[in-house]
């Protein structure tokens, strides 16, 4: 499975070519700089063949890069042979999960906003069985056991020595959707009271009342890097998943992020909508 095992290698690429294209240089120039070709060069961003960090971390720094840039992307390509967790399962699983996966376990923070079902990683077994099961796709129980899973197993990055920062919003909606029973809801809605509590989880609502806001476009997960410039938003659509790392587009995620927070209830108002929500339930 070696195309699979190497999901870092193509972030990697990713991130070598913006930083390259931030900073204007041509193939050719950037090779010229490090003392490699232009074609070494081009290899390295388009996710062929091995990598050598001492020449990343050259390029790194004729970009201009910053230092937090730099030791992430120098990362990224010392761990770029490294299989996660999850590579028992890669043949199984799409390339966009792959990623995914990759990216989340690189992260320092997660920012959510769900307007359907509760975010994956504060989903209880019980709710994510209920999900699986009412997908247009038809799977054998042993596909959605898979699934299920490999999403209780992406759980465990919030109980890490230094976990990455959950900031979720949710919409009213998610809350009063009742997936599976309302048995299954309640223990839910209780899942996410614990988790409001946690120090690296902050958990808001958006109210119905609220109205119209700043994120019509859906549900939305932006993974955040050692700094801003490795962010990458993630969008699960119903034609696939799409990632998006260009400036103009993390901008735009980033402001509507803003916006939503600032128009959601403070944890403490959201724990007591949630708590009345599961009396009513």
């Amino acid at each position: 499975m070696p195309a699979r095992a190497t999901t870092r290698r193509r972030q990697l690429g990713a991130m070598m070519r913006k930083l390259r294209a931030r900073k204007g240089m041509t193939l050719e120039e950037a090779g010229q700089l490090v003392g490699v070709s232009k074609a070494t060069v081009s290899r390295y961003e388009t996710q062929e063949g091995p990598v050598k960090w001492p020449i990343v971390d050259a390029l790194c720094r004729e970009y201009g890069a910053s230092e937090a840039e730099r030791k992430a992307v120098v990362g990224l390509a010392k761990a770029a042979k490294q299989q996660g967790w999850w590579s028992s399962f890669a043949d199984s699983i799409p390339e966009t999960l792959n990623l995914l996966l990759t990216l989340e376990d690189d992260a320092i923070r997660e920012d959510h906003f769900a307007c359907v079902y509760v975010p994956g990683l504060l989903q209880t077994r019980r709710y994510v069985e209920a999900v699986q099961h009412a997908s247009e796709m038809r799977l054998s129980p042993e596909d959605i056991e898979r699934l299920v899973d490999i999403r209780m197993k992406r759980q465990e990055i919030l109980s890490r020595a230094k976990p990455p920062h959950l900031w979720a919003v949710l919409d009213e909606s998610v809350l009063r959707r009742v997936v599976g029973s309302p048995d299954v809801m309640r223990e839910q809605l209780d899942h996410l009271l614990h988790a409001n509590e946690s120090p690296n989880i902050t958990l808001q609502v958006l109210p119905f009342s609220k109205g119209a806001h700043s994120a019509a476009m859906g549900s939305f997960v932006i993974l955040g890097g050692a700094e801003s410039s490795l962010d990458v938003v993630y969008v699960d659509v119903h034609v696939g998943s799409i990632f998006m790392e260009k400036d103009e587009e993390l901008e735009r995620y980033r402001l509507a992020f803003d916006y939503i927070r600032a128009q959601a209830m403070d944890m403490t108002s959201s724990s007591k909508f949630i708590e009345r929500i599961r009396e009513e339930i």
